[in-house]
């Protein structure tokens, strides 16, 4: 019983199978937005809503019942069990919040698809890398918002008024948005030389400091998928090993008879 459980739990038919019922109930999780669609369907979305759940939980007592403890040993596992158990605790007044978050079961197709996986692995894999990257992105941010507040705090203090302005206007402008027509022409009608601070910032930040981010994610996802690739031959090898050990035991063994 326990060997075809785990054949049924480990087989791309049942991981297909979970994934549908993750994208489904994404659907539903979304009609329940339309008042109009609940108005008229809402029992039907809500029993079907239910449905997808129970399927949810089952399936975590299924892995629990062939993995026992070392089920808690994936962080892919801790991961499903969590955004399943969030969506069984009930939503009382108090803590209404509980039922928005059910739409965190949607984040359960991470888990369910491989290549998605290998996305969110190569990306946890940066992280140590991207530290170092962000502590300079920080430092570049703190030096450009005294500077700023220093030069243009007192002409436009909604802007550049104090640290914590400069430093939001300042996010603004590393992100391209609105930040020539928006803050920097304006600033440069009363400082005309205001572009030899803002051009260097932008360049600094959003084309060297972003793009060595990309580039630190698009390293890790080619490691991940070197180390995956490597993991694949060498059990490949080892099939190979097994295989050709077996040949050899059955020579031996028609060589004695």
């Amino acid at each position: 019983m326990l060997s075809r459980l785990t054949q049924l739990i480990e087989s791309n038919l049942f991981r297909n199978f979970i994934l549908g019922i993750i994208i489904f109930n994404a659907l539903l999780l979304g009609l329940e937005t339309s008042s109009s669609i609940m108005a008229e369907f809402g029992g039907l979305i809500t029993f079907l809503d239910a449905a997808c759940l129970a399927i949810f939980c089952l399936e975590i007592i299924a892995k629990l019942i062939v993995h026992r403890f070392q089920f808690f040993r994936s962080g892919w596992n801790i991961f499903d069990f969590v955004i399943v158990g969030v969506a069984l605790v009930p939503a009382s007044q108090s803590i209404s919040v509980l039922r928005a978050l059910r739409v965190l079961r949607v984040f359960r197709v991470l888990s369910s698809a491989p290549r998605l996986r290998r996305v969110v692995e190569g990306f946890v894999s940066a992280l140590p890398g991207m530290g170092s990257v962000f502590l300079l992105m920080a430092i570049i941010f703190y030096i450009s918002a005294v500077i700023s507040t220093k030069l243009f705090g007192a002409a436009f203090p909604e802007w550049f008024g104090d640290l914590g302005l400069s430093a939001y206007s300042l996010f603004q402008i590393m992100t391209l948005e609105s930040w020539s027509m928006g803050i920097v022409r304006p600033v440069m009608e009363v400082y005309p030389l205001a572009w030899a601070f803002f051009i260097p910032f932008i360049l600094a930040t959003t084309f060297a400091v972003v793009n060595l981010l990309v580039g630190l994610i698009v390293n890790s996802m080619q490691d991940a998928h070197s180390e995956e690739d490597n993991a694949k031959t060498e059990d490949y090898r080892d099939t190979v090993l097994e295989r050709l050990a077996i040949m050899e035991q059955k020579l031996d063994a028609l060589k004695k008879d």
